[in-house]
């Protein structure tokens, strides 16, 4: 064979492989998938096959496999039938006409039910939510368990990492949880893990990449969640993980950047529902299960603030959008306002329809962003729905440079809020597990609008006038993220 015919060969070879790759994405990637995430896949592998089918085998799948997804799906069991008939909530009659059917939802997809008589506050400084929690640890007699996306020693988190330590000193049982990933890639990783393993804590990785273990699942599905439940009686949850305002990265610090955040403490049966949840990832991760009765624990006396709270998880080991359906279900009941604040805004078709339909109802919409961003790719794809959502009537607050606002809550009307982990965006929706916590009782959304009303303070209002000005590269680079932001 001639050189020109083995070069003929290879190119029929590569064609026919090329055709092949072509026609099996066609039938296997929009299987069960989103039909604009669909169509992304199908364009990154029709313009770059090899490279498109190579990230689509690494990322291509989003939910976790399937011997954790049956895992979850046996909690639940449980967790619906040992709940059977605790909810203890405050008179019905003053319940919104559509708060019942948002209750009922959440219950079918989180299994977790809908307790009364809890208190709860809101901690907006970011220094004063971590002396808080570290308070509550140093007062712990029994039990502490901390679960965070990220957590890191450093200047800032050293007492509380000395609070963990005190308390396993006087025999008080620690555990802790952290992303595997995300807090890898902050300064002192290995440091932090030395650090508690030396004070005795019982800690462990979640959703550990580590294949030569036999511990893999796509890379970027992570655990997204916030939470502290101190001997069950006092809890913690909400947007900030435990490590320095700054994040520790010399951009954040050469930028000069600062995150606000906002997190819930809360007291009365509901923290049940938060030590639930810690239960169910300890055991997703170790195998060991729960010790405690989880309706016993829901059955202690409440609270003099009497709000009702219902705790909603989310991520790829449901087979369903928790977070996703519960926003949705708000955002159509809601008969006056809806203030939303998410850092990382990329809401799907379903969700822009929601906001769109609202401002079309006479409902007053308003949303708090960032003026900045510190992931360039989420923040040029959030930028690229502004137009839309400006036109629709949406207010939109910036909260100005050089914070980043990072609190994910937002209020309907005036007795019902959700506040935790999730963004509003696809990876908070499909591929994060997250918390959410439903609230009813007008004594919290008073404290959640005092908050709302301090950002709008610190923000400034975009015009359509103004975004209509931006340039052309704006706008291109804006739409080119948008477009990315649906490979999920």
């Amino acid at each position: 064979m001639t050189a020109e015919q083995a070069a003929l060969s290879f190119a029929g070879v590569v064609v026919v492989i090329d055709l092949i790759i072509r026609v099996t994405a066609i039938i296997v990637v929009p299987r069960n998938r989103r039909p604009t995430a669909g169509m992304a896949w199908l364009l990154a592998i029709f313009f770059l096959p090899f490279i498109g089918v190579f990230f689509f085998l690494l990322i291509g799948n989003p939910k976790l496999p399937k011997h954790r997804r049956e895992k979850q799906a046996e909690v639940d069991r449980y967790i619906r039938e040992s709940t059977h008939g605790v909810e203890r909530v405050s008179d019905p009659g003053h319940w919104p006409a559509w708060f019942e059917g948002v209750v009922r939802l959440n219950r079918n997809l989180g299994s977790m039910p809908l307790i009364g008589s809890n208190s709860a506050s809101l901690i907006g400084d970011y220094q004063g939510s971590l002396d808080a929690m570290t308070d509550a640890v140093r007062g712990a007699k029994r039990y502490v368990h901390v679960e965070f996306y990220i957590l890191a020693l450093d200047a800032t988190t050293a007492p509380f990492f000395d609070a963990l330590g005190e308390a396993v000193s006087r025999g008080v049982d620690v555990r802790l949880m952290l992303d595997h990933v995300a807090s890898l890639r902050v300064k002192g990783y290995r440091k932090t893990l030395k650090r508690l393993t030396a004070m005795g804590v019982l800690w462990q990785l979640m959703l550990p990449v580590q294949p030569f273990k036999g511990k893999y699942q796509r890379p970027d599905l992570r655990n997204h969640r916030k939470i502290l439940v101190v001997d069950g009686e006092v809890g913690f949850m909400g947007s900030q993980n435990i490590i320095d305002r700054s994040y520790n990265k010399r951009s954040n610090i050469r930028r000069g950047l600062k995150w606000k955040e906002l997190v819930a403490r809360v007291e009365g049966p509901i923290v049940a529902g938060l030590d639930a949840i810690f239960a169910t990832d300890w055991y997703l991760e170790t195998g060991e299960e729960p010790v405690r009765d989880l309706s016993e624990s829901l059955d202690q006396p409440g609270e003099a603030q009497d709000l009702d709270c219902q705790v909603v998880p989310s991520g790829p080991g449901y087979p369903n959008e928790n977070n996703l359906k519960l926003f949705l279900a708000l955002l159509y009941a809601a008969e006056e306002r809806i203030i939303l604040t998410s850092p990382y805004f990329v809401p799907d078709e379903a969700m822009l329809r929601a906001i769109s339909g609202a401002t079309q109802r006479g409902i007053h919409v308003e949303l708090f962003v960032s003026e900045i961003g510190d992931q360039a790719l989420v923040y040029h794809a959030q930028r690229s729905y502004y137009e839309a959502l400006l036109r629709a009537g949406v207010k939109i607050y910036m909260f100005k440079a050089p914070y980043i606002l990072h609190s994910k809550h937002f209020t309907i009307d005036d007795d019902v809020a959700v506040i935790g982990s999730s963004n509003m965006d696809i990876r908070s929706f499909e591929l994060n597990m997250e918390i959410s916590l439903l609230v009813r009782g007008a004594s919290f959304v008073r404290e959640m609008r005092a908050v709302e009303d301090g950002y709008r303070r610190d923000s400034r209002e975009l015009t359509l006038d103004e975004w209509m000005q931006q340039p052309l590269r704006s706008t291109v680079l804006d739409n080119l993220a948008r477009l990315s932001s649906a490979l999920q």
